[in-house]
């Protein structure tokens, strides 16, 4: 494996935000699959039920690094930010697909390379 420090940063305003932990945890354990990495540790999910700052929190680490993803759920619509960072090579094309059932209306990302600078990559 070549080394690629590559880094995806999506947020998006999504009419279905996710809510169930248990699903979550299922969620991240299926994009891990997919998208060709290992899982280390987790994943570990939560929801907190505080106002103004309800909703869902998991996070895994993969053998290349992490994804951390976080909803809220309290405005409409909601709101899902998903962080994927990788040493490995990162199928951006299968996480924009897996973000399509939480219904989104607005999908604004980042792609970094992280090798050398922080160098925005076009999809």
């Amino acid at each position: 494996m070549t080394v690629q420090h590559k880094h995806l940063i999506v947020r998006a305003e999504v009419n279905q935000p996710p809510t169930d932990q248990k699903w979550a945890h299922t969620w991240l354990t299926d994009l891990v699959s997919k998208i060709g990495m290992q899982i280390c540790q987790g994943p570990i999910t939560t929801y907190l039920d505080m106002p103004g700052n309800r909703g869902l929190t998991g996070l895994v680490i993969i053998e290349t690094s992490h994804i951390a993803l976080h909803c809220w759920d309290e405005s409409e619509p909601g709101l899902m930010q998903l962080d994927v960072y990788t040493c490995g090579d990162l199928q951006t094309e299968v996480i924009f697909e897996e973000i399509k059932q939480f219904e989104p209306v607005k999908v604004e990302y980042k792609f970094l390379d992280r090798e050398h600078h922080l160098t925005e990559i076009d999809l």
